[in-house]
């Protein structure tokens, strides 16, 4: 070994002793430095030509696990749900729609990569939730993410008759238990966040007792640009928050590990609406 390769060696390898006893900058988010890790750089040194990983490439820490299911409470009888209860550091992202393939199936890779859980309001009128059925099922079978009810075809059901109304939710919630083998009920969006009390009445009847809303929004129902969509996610990603985002369009699936990263930062932990409550009880089969 020449005197620079040398000297370059045992300056890596005091890095990595000192990175292992907690002194120095070390990498973020890396895992920290073992005896057994150094005793390989010795018996192994680097040598010219191998190839390092980038820090970049190192596995992020992971997020907080949810709450333990015993934690759930009870859900709020009628009304409007548009954030969870009390104070803490819950977060449910919840996501609409279901226009485009493509983010229905990178959203779901989004959260099969870190663990982050997800309530998909669903208008089954989209093929990208057949497009995805294999995909989606094993994370929908473990519950890391939850289908609920958005009407089949997404009409503004403050302009159409009850029977109208009635159809549109009993449609996707037949097609929710075809395809995925779930019960949707109780939670339903009604799309454009717009509700009556006909809209009440009827999801009621159906079993759907729970109008969900939203307290922040990354507002990319619409396209948007990726900047916009991290500076809202920075506002509206707070302890409690139900957060709507959008099936639709593609820069959100250009940052998600920015909004991985901020969830981590703030330190919350992502929920669906069924790690929160313990929903009423469903007397309909």
């Amino acid at each position: 070994m020449s005197e620079l390769n040398r000297r370059r060696f045992l300056g890596a390898l005091s890095a990595a002793v000192l990175g292992g006893a907690g002194v120095g900058p070390g990498v973020i988010g890396g895992p920290p430095q073992t005896p057994t890790a150094v005793a390989a750089a010795v018996a192994s040194p680097p040598r010219a030509g191998d190839k390092v990983a980038p820090a970049e490439l190192l596995p992020p820490p992971a997020l907080l696990p949810p709450p333990a299911l015993s934690a759930r409470i009870a859900l709020p009888g009628g009304g409007v749900l548009d954030k969870l209860p009390g104070e803490g550091n819950l977060l449910a992202l919840t996501v609409d729609d279901g226009v485009n393939t493509d983010v229905v199936r990178l959203y779901t890779q989004f959260a099969k990569r870190t663990g982050v859980r997800l309530t998909y309001f669903v208008n089954g009128t989209y093929g990208s939730w057949t497009d995805n059925l294999a995909l989606l099922r094993p994370l929908v079978e473990s519950g890391q993410v939850q289908l609920a009810n958005h009407t089949w075809s997404h009409p503004d059901l403050t302009r159409v008759p009850a029977s109208r109304v009635a159809q549109q939710i009993s449609r996707n919630d037949a097609f929710l238990k075809t395809t995925f083998g779930v019960d949707a009920r109780p939670y339903f969006r009604p799309p454009y966040g717009k509700h009556n009390s006909t809209v009440h009445a009827v999801a009621a009847d159906l079993g759907y007792s729970a109008i969900t809303l939203w307290s922040g929004s990354l507002a990319d129902s619409t396209v948007i640009t990726e900047d916009c969509i991290v500076q809202r996610a920075q506002r509206a990603f707070t302890g409690q928050a139900i957060v709507l985002g959008h099936l639709n369009h593609l820069p959100v699936t250009h940052v998600y590990d920015q909004l991985r990263d901020l969830i981590r930062a703030r330190g919350l932990r992502t929920v669906t609406l069924n790690d929160v409550f313990l929903a009423p009880h469903l007397a309909r089969p």
